[in-house]
């Protein structure tokens, strides 16, 4: 059985990997034996996550601003000139925007669509050529997409670009998995609820906040790494070969148990 789950020797890329649930998925691929190639905007993180992830496994950070379409192609390229081909994709990489609806800018909108939406599509169509290198009837290429559980259910964040992009990422999912079965890719969407990343700082440090948000989750706790690491496991691997367009939620039953 243990086969079942091996991903040892393969490529991955996660984009926004050096921080945050981006980390907890590379650090979890380093460990099932995966060659991750990490992601950061700042050439000083991306330095500091290579030393401490490469005491883990084969990891490279690269610095790459993901804000824009051009970005997406300079890391493609990047990518294409390195390897020949890219079993996992990760599209991880994203941004939010919080403030109430009367104050909401505009502003808001294109930053946050650009990066959660038309970046991971963009690294899709440019990475096509290592994807279908890696992938074989049996063991396709995957491409993850992180979505969230705010495209499907409504939370109090005040986000609504946030929201929207989300809900955009888990519906492209579908479509690029319809466009790409019949090349041996599949592509899927995680749905995590909440994590303990420094996007929830808000809330962790502040225990009053705290307890009313694990009131609401049916399994009281936060998700840990292992969780969302362990679930692109399962998708990377044998096990996972026959999903392709799913939607898989991983938020301790908050969306699904109310």
């Amino acid at each position: 059985m243990a086969s079942l789950f091996d991903i040892a020797g393969k490529t991955a890329l996660v984009t926004g990997g050096v921080n945050g649930l981006g980390r907890m998925i590379a650090d979890g691929l380093l460990r099932a034996g995966v060659k991750v190639y990490v992601t950061s905007r700042k050439a000083a993180e991306a330095d500091k996550a290579q030393r401490e992830m490469s005491q883990i496994g084969q990891c490279v950070a690269l610095v790459a601003d993901l804000a824009s379409a051009e970005a997406a192609v300079a890391l493609a390229n990047e990518l294409k000139a390195r390897e020949p081909a890219l079993h996992i994709l990760v599209n991880n990489a994203g941004r939010t925007w919080g403030a109430p609806l009367e104050s909401f800018p505009d502003k808001a909108w294109p930053q946050v669509l650009t990066i959660n939406v038309q970046v991971p599509f963009t690294l899709v169509r440019e990475l096509l050529p290592l994807l279908r290198a890696a992938g074989a009837s049996g063991d396709p290429a995957r491409v993850i997409n992180i979505g969230s559980v705010a495209a499907i259910a409504v939370e109090p964040l005040s986000a609504y670009s946030y929201a929207a992009s989300k809900a955009g990422i888990h519906q492209l999912t579908r479509v690029m998995a319809a466009d790409l079965a019949h090349e041996n890719i599949t592509v899927n969407v995680i749905a995590p609820g909440f994590f303990p990343t420094k996007m929830m700082a808000h809330i962790n440090n502040v225990d009053e906040e705290r307890e009313k948000l694990l009131s609401r989750i049916p399994l009281k706790r936060l998700g840990t790494p292992d969780d969302v690491a362990g679930l692109c496991i399962f998708l990377s691997s044998r096990a996972g070969s026959y999903f392709t367009g799913a939607e898989l939620v991983i938020d301790g039953g908050l969306a699904n148990c109310r």
